[in-house]
């Protein structure tokens, strides 16, 4: 069932209307012109909206200009009786969802409002979705130190700048780079992640520019790399300081040229992609062993941002407990525990060896294993591996 709002001059189009659509189960509202059909529209919630285009105090187009400005997503369906193909093609260029010509045909327009409707309920999936993802990579956090990294990405992020992110494991290299592209103009696009630790040296180059049919053994069909993946958003190049010298000096190359090449391939492709990094090595150290190439580094390293370890920010302890267990005992499906003030206490007493991957983990441990209340005496019990055991 939608709720639909019809705005028509006619008041046997509009009753009409209202009987057709409540026979299928819809909530139907009406409007006599369109500005009452603008001030119905300001103060409810509508899924879709029937419009018509001939109307004496506003025109039906001016209408959907004003109600796209108030919700760009809501489908609205424009329907006119003296209708060309001019008005249609501009109510469309206009934002509108269909046009419908009077009179109107039923069987038509129920399957229009279907598709709207279904249109309608993937926009609202897509945004729950979105919002889900966001707070799943939100950064946590007002201590001084990581104040000063979410600054830097405000600062970084709208620009087309490369960042280098540095830090240990665990302390959340991948949020950073997640924040800046969704702060970024390319926050539309792509993000692609890869991690370069986790590819074998052999594959690397073909995970990330791609390969040709044939080009090696079990190269058995063309593959398009992350490069291409990544075109017009962001690619993240996770763990960069474990990637081999022969895929180093081909990125390198795409970083310069903006364009890359697939293995088995001498044709050269041009791609548009943001290129963000991150490690939890001394890349320095790892130049001067000649195991990192000095110039990919001053490439990659336009910017750099560090992100402190938990042990560095104790005081967001509080939040991110707070935050993981909002997070944790939603995927359960249970309610949220209550964490004691002891609790916090004993969990900044602890050396986060594995920084907030480690504290998530061992939250995650305690909301299952505690009750409805997690205290100072659970978390000396179970915060750490061994003791964990002990049911």
């Amino acid at each position: 069932m939608s709720k639909i709002l019809v705005i028509d001059d006619e008041k046997a189009i509009r009753n009409t209307l209202k009987e057709v659509l409540e026979y299928e189960n819809h909530e139907v509202d009406l409007a006599e012109d369109g500005p009452s059909g603008i001030e119905l529209f300001s103060g409810n919630a509508y899924d879709i909206v029937l419009c018509d285009i001939k109307m004496a105090k506003m025109d039906g187009i001016e209408v959907l200009e004003k109600i796209l400005e108030i919700s760009p997503d809501t489908p609205v369906i424009m329907i006119s009786g003296h209708g060309t193909i001019d008005t249609a093609v501009e109510s469309i260029k206009k934002g509108a969802y269909d046009y419908l010509e009077k009179p109107l045909d039923l069987n038509r327009l129920l399957i229009t409002l279907r598709n709207a409707t279904d249109k309608s309920r993937l926009v609202t999936q897509a945004k729950v979705l979105k919002n889900k993802v966001s707070r799943m990579y939100e950064i946590v956090g007002k201590s001084p130190a990581i104040m000063q990294v979410k600054e830097m990405i405000d600062r970084v992020a709208p620009t087309e700048a490369r960042v280098l992110i540095t830090g240990a494991s665990g302390t959340g290299k991948e949020l950073v780079a997640h924040q800046i592209h969704e702060k970024s103009s390319r926050a539309k696009g792509p993000f692609v992640e890869v991690n370069c630790a986790a590819i074998p040296s052999e594959l690397i180059e073909s995970e990330l520019f791609g390969h040709e049919k044939g080009s090696f053994t079990s190269a058995i069909r063309q593959r398009i790399g992350k490069f291409e993946q990544a075109n017009g958003g962001t690619l993240f190049l996770d763990e960069i300081g474990d990637m081999s010298l022969s895929a180093q000096s081909k990125v390198l190359r795409a970083l310069q040229e903006n364009k890359i090449t697939r293995v088995g391939s001498d044709k050269d492709i041009h791609v548009n992609v943001r290129v963000i990094a991150a490690t939890n090595k001394n890349l320095l150290k790892e130049i001067e062993n000649n195991t990192f190439r000095e110039d990919l580094y001053h490439r990659l390293s336009v910017i750099l941002i560090h992100v402190p370890t938990l042990n560095e920010r104790l005081e967001d302890i509080p939040l991110l407990a707070d935050h993981f267990n909002t997070l944790i005992c939603n995927e359960y499906g249970m309610s949220k525990k209550v964490i004691t003030n002891d609790a916090i206490e004993e969990l900044q007493k602890i050396q986060w060896r594995g920084n907030v991957r480690e504290f998530r983990n061992v939250l995650e441990r305690l909301i299952i294993l505690c009750k409805d209340r997690i205290t100072g005496k659970d978390v000396i019990a179970y915060a750490h591996p061994i003791s964990g055991l002990k049911l």
